[in-house]
């Protein structure tokens, strides 16, 4: 039946109507089609700043300082002015109006990094519930061929220091730091960092290390557990009081037998690195595959040639595995991914084979384990993708934040690309490679809801990343009848760049509530920034 998208008679339907069970938030979301940010204010008068992100509950807009120094945290607040005639839409914006201090209110400047230290621009993590914001700085990246010593990973770069900033956004408080020293944590769009409600995960390349911690009411980060060469809080206390008992043991028979003593240098009580066990995590990995391998053959002869081909064949493939990435799935399981450590520090690890599995934190066992191009994974991930899309609970307007498991429009799009791919295999490695999931990569606005409109994802989509910058404006259309356009999104100036030769990227900060966002439009030779306003006249 044919409803008028006329606001006016939208609010009236709502009166008169319940909506089906189940889809209230649906029938108030399409209130968007009406609101639009359908006004744009070109080339901003605004600070020179670095603009991040809105915080997911639009509360605040998160900037820094361009010598990523200092971080400025700004209130928004909707534009007002007042205007003499009665119909005050044919009038142009007054000049005042024009500038970024009529929209957004500025709370605080703090400065984060130290001396040697400079913000990652690209990690900002935001816990809602509590209103803290989790912030990073680091000191330049070491050379690649940094000694791998106490137990680091050869071939992964070291930074002198990196340090975790835990901040209440309501006053800039900075409420408590945790420090990685001689350490590597890969920061570019959290991709090394993941939360979920008040728990922490912190992967550590060059160590090895899933550090997790819990980010109390007071602000405290307290460390609760490391997930590597220990998976057990009692693995550490065991192995080393074996250790003693070993090296009690061959001192006994070194005064048994003072000829055949050879010094190799080592204190008491320490084990040879190069006779030292793998670590925990690899261990449960590789009896995994071993038990599985096991299970799949009845017939010893079978069994015993399974194992030889399938296991011991890529025995040191497996153990060459370093863990890349990790998610949380809920609070007591991780999804972990594998791979190679060239994969590990590369820019793009697209083209790396990867593996992933499912650790249990609480029986410290894998649950499963996959190759990232297995078909069986990729079923799961087509039927059940917001599984791997792990928000917290108290969130509810995360839930609709399209994906081709909750939007029919979403699982076309999916479909047609599978149809036009070449190579099948390809296709599901394609799609496998952006799991596990960065945490806070999407933004939840409702003018990103593919069920309420339509446009290029090439040139915009939900996800948090810089996009290569165009002149034509980006079309919003509406997915339902009259199909109409509803609003256009340009960056850069109005009258398109003079400068056809410069390399131009853009970013989008849509705000999650308001009819409003920010388009920011820079060149890749530290020019100025070109800011837009968009938003609902």
């Amino acid at each position: 039946m044919y409803r008028s998208s006329n606001i006016v008679a939208r609010i009236f339907n709502r009166q008169i109507r319940t909506p089906a069970p189940g889809t209230s938030v649906h029938h108030a979301r399409r209130f968007y089609e009406n609101l639009v940010p359908s006004y744009t204010v070109y080339e901003v008068e605004c600070p020179d700043h670095w603009f991040r992100k809105f915080t997911d509950d639009g509360q605040y807009l998160v900037s820094f300082s361009r010598n990523h120094q200092e971080l400025i945290v700004y209130r928004p607040r909707w534009l007002s002015f007042s205007c003499k005639d009665e119909d005050c839409d044919k009038h142009d914006l007054p000049p005042r109006a024009k500038r970024f201090d009529s929209f957004f209110t500025q709370l605080y400047c703090v400065p984060l990094a130290s001396c040697n230290e400079l913000i990652c621009k690209d990690f900002f993590l935001y816990l809602e519930s509590k209103q803290f914001g989790l912030f990073a700085t680091s000191t330049a990246q070491g050379h690649h061929e940094a000694p791998a010593v106490g137990g680091a990973v050869h071939g992964v770069p070291s930074i002198e220091k990196i340090t975790f900033h835990l901040l209440r956004l309501e006053d800039g408080e900075i409420l408590d730091k945790k420090v990685f020293c001689n350490d590597y944590v890969n920061l570019a769009h959290n991709m090394g960092v993941f939360l979920y409600d008040d728990l922490l995960a912190i992967v550590s390349l060059r160590y090895q290390t899933i550090h997790v911690l819990q980010i109390r009411d007071s602000g405290n980060l307290v460390y609760v557990r490391a997930i590597g060469e220990f998976c057990r809080e009692d693995d550490e206390l065991f192995l080393s009081s074996n250790a003693q008992g070993m090296a009690f043991f061959d001192k006994n028979k070194q005064h048994q037998f003072p000829g055949n003593h050879v010094d190799n240098h080592m204190p008491q009580g320490q084990t040879n690195p190069e006779n030292s066990f793998l670590s925990g995590i690899k261990q449960r990995l590789l009896s995994f595959i071993f038990q599985g391998l096991w299970n799949e053959e009845r017939d010893e002869t079978l069994r015993i040639q399974g194992l030889r081909k399938k296991f011991y064949f890529h025995f040191q493939d497996y153990v060459d595995l370093i863990i890349w990435k990790v998610q949380f799935l809920d609070r007591h399981h991780l999804l972990i991914k594998f791979g190679s450590v060239d994969g590990g520090v590369a820019r793009n690890a697209d083209h790396h084979p990867a593996f992933v599995a499912v650790y249990n934190m609480d029986t410290t066992e894998i649950v499963s384990f996959y190759q990232n191009s297995a078909d069986e994974l990729y079923l799961l991930f087509d039927q059940f993708c917001d599984h791997f899309h792990a928000t917290s609970r108290n969130l509810m307007y995360m839930n609709f934040i399209s994906s081709h498991s909750n939007n029919i429009h979403a699982r076309e799009q999916l479909r047609s690309i599978k149809d036009k791919a070449s190579n099948p295999s390809q296709f599901v490695k394609k799609m496998l490679a952006s799991l596990p999931f960065s945490c806070q990569s999407q933004s939840p606005s409702p003018y990103f809801d593919q069920s309420l409109f339509r446009f290029d994802d090439k040139l915009i989509s939900a996800t948090d990343r810089h996009r290569q910058s165009t002149d034509h404006p980006i079309k919003f259309i509406l997915r339902r009848y009259p199909y109409s356009l509803k609003f256009k999104i340009k960056p850069g100036p109005e009258a398109g760049c003079m400068d056809g030769r410069a390399k131009k990227i853009s970013s989008f900060l849509f705000h999650p509530i308001l009819p409003l966002a920010l388009s920011v439009q820079q060149t890749l030779f530290l020019q100025p920034s070109v800011v837009n306003i968009h938003f609902r006249r």
